[in-house]
């Protein structure tokens, strides 16, 4: 113990003697470790994120598609939807939704535009609030009005309508009387995308006038704890009756759930060895310096070894050395590192989500790369040949 003591005290003073080229090996340390931990919580920050996304959507959602590989299939109808739930109580609610897209002028102004034919229950299963007026209603079936998305909306006042709600915007030569203005929303997930830049208007009025009319997608809340496969089993029967043999793929938000873990997992693997190839570099650099102190001191290593200092004790300074400054640039670097991640998540408007992973990761790893890197010059030390030192 009270040898390990002495060799600590000697390791302190032989880095604080060679200060300036400690603390060039040290910032590469620091580099390495604070990439590394940076990225590695970056990724698990917007993994978080998204997970946080699909949650305040609901789990208890799941889309139901058309398969489109059957070309003879039927489009989904309207009264087959509304009937879903009365035939099968593993469905609660149902917001089937059509769409189709392109570009609105206004003057010469132009958005690229999301047109949506939606029921009342769609605002409900996505949870999508008024920011103004109203949200459309069982009522509105066939009416030509609309609600329009928070980036539409915008998109209108600069553009000479200073209050949407009560105007009127021409889409495909029809008008639409604007009765309300959603309030910003996430896009992604099983909500579609568009909403914040789309016009939303009764699905029956839809069908008449867009484009596109054909029912594909149909968004769905289920009971709680349902079993997955039970439900599809059902769907799948039901629609196959019901739509002239009709195929469906159904997706829960817990399937998206799971995948999207696993490919966030794969992403933050990615950013780490991204982030090591800096850490590899830095483990150079003490490597580097160690060798250069190995030269410097050879005196001083043949003088110990004539003293009567053993090769184990030669060895094992100079490796506390190394482990000492890898480790001090890696407690650097995890600081360094995880306010990066810190500044991310603000600028970002996310919630920051601490990685311990990560931070027992930047321990573990500079711990070894100071074992690593610090192997061979130590034992190149305790090699040396004590006379020789002596005479150099």
């Amino acid at each position: 113990m009270n040898l390990l003591r002495v060799n600590f005290n000697e390791a302190f003073r032989s880095l604080w003697g060679a200060r300036q080229r400690s603390l060039l090996a040290l910032i590469g340390i620091v580099i390495g470790i604070g990439s590394v931990i940076a990225m590695v919580s970056i990724g698990t920050i917007v993994q978080q994120e998204s997970i946080r996304q699909f949650k305040d959507m609901g789990v208890d959602i799941v889309t139901i598609r058309r398969g489109f590989s059957e070309s003879t299939a039927a489009p989904f109808r309207a009264d087959v939807i509304a009937r879903l739930p009365q035939e099968k109580p593993l469905i609660s609610e149902v917001a089937p939704y059509v769409n189709s897209g392109g570009d609105y002028y206004r003057g010469r102004a132009k958005i690229t535009l999301e047109q949506m034919g939606v029921t009342a229950a769609f605002f409900s299963i996505n949870k999508l609030a008024a920011a103004q007026g109203r949200l459309l209603s069982d009522l509105d079936a066939n009416r030509y009005c609309c609600v329009v998305g928070a980036e539409l909306a915008g998109f209108l006042r600069q553009n000479g309508m200073p209050e949407p709600v009560g105007g009127r915007i021409t889409v495909n030569d029809r008008a639409y009387t604007i009765v309300g203005v959603l309030a910003p929303s996430a896009e992604g997930g099983l909500r579609p995308f568009g909403i914040n830049r789309g016009m939303l208007a009764p699905l029956a009025t839809a069908q008449r006038s867009f484009p596109n009319a054909d029912i594909n997608t149909i968004l769905a809340r289920v009971a709680p704890n349902t079993p997955i496969e039970r439900l599809k089993a059902e769907v799948s029967d039901y629609f196959a009756k019901k739509s002239r043999g009709a195929q469906v793929e159904i997706t829960s938000a817990e399937e998206l759930i799971e995948r999207m873990k696993k490919q966030m997992q794969m992403f933050s693997l990615l950013l780490g060895a991204i982030g090591s190839i800096a850490l590899i570099v830095g483990g150079i650099g003490v490597m580097n310096v160690m060798l250069i102190s190995v030269t410097e001191r050879r005196s001083e290593i043949g003088l110990r070894r004539a003293l009567g200092a053993q090769r184990g004790d030669i060895q094992s300074q100079f490796l506390i050395e190394s482990v000492i400054l890898c480790l001090v640039g890696g407690l650097i670097g995890i600081v360094l590192g995880t306010g990066v991640a810190f500044g991310f998540a603000r600028l970002s408007q996310w919630q920051f989500v601490m990685s311990y992973t990560s931070v027992m990761l930047g321990f573990g790893v500079s711990t070894l790369v100071g074992v690593f890197c610090g192997f061979y010059p130590a034992r190149t030390a305790s090699r040396l040949d004590p006379i020789k030192a002596l005479r150099s």
